[in-house]
């Protein structure tokens, strides 16, 4: 089942590449007290995702902390090496934390995966962004299978 707005995130752990390397990061201690701009790609260094997605919330990083969010994060289903190896190719480095969601358990957790294995992926979290404060979902976007229109970063800001 799809998580909706209002709901709690699940307990899940991602992991983030550090300068020590791959760090384990609970989903209730990331999101606990503060307000998160977390949005989901389908992969790393793929199209849209490398020249539209992770890009916008590079670029709209300020403003949205100016509209009072605390981290943006980016999840997908990919290990941490290539999430942190994706973040420092977009200059993401203290704009947006790379969340790697190795193992789908959070795309799974709130219902929001999908079949890429026509594109040899197998089982991806979709495209979608959401603002989640103290823990709880109060904005949701999921897009439709291609699309790139409700989960970009000015969609989010106009949200706010």
């Amino acid at each position: 089942m799809t998580i909706s707005k209002g709901e709690r995130i699940p307990s899940t752990t991602f992991v983030k590449m550090t300068e020590n390397g791959p760090e384990q990061v609970a989903s209730d201690d990331f999101f606990a007290g503060r307000t998160v701009a977390l949005f989901s790609v389908p992969g790393a260094f793929t199209p849209t995702c490398s020249a539209r997605h992770l890009p916008g919330f590079v670029d709209k990083a300020e403003e949205l902390k100016g509209k009072g969010v605390d981290e943006i994060a980016c999840t997908a289903v990919n290990d941490a090496f290539v999430m942190g190896a994706w973040g420092k190719s977009a200059s993401a480095d203290g704009k947006v934390t790379m969340l790697a969601d190795g193992n789908g358990d959070f795309a799974q957790a709130v219902g929001l995966t999908m079949d890429g294995s026509k594109f040899g992926m197998g089982t991806r979290g979709q495209r979608f962004s959401m603002i989640v404060k103290d823990g709880v979902v109060t904005e949701l976007n999921v897009e439709a299978p291609g699309d790139f229109k409700v989960s970009s970063a000015e969609y989010l800001l106009d949200q706010i």
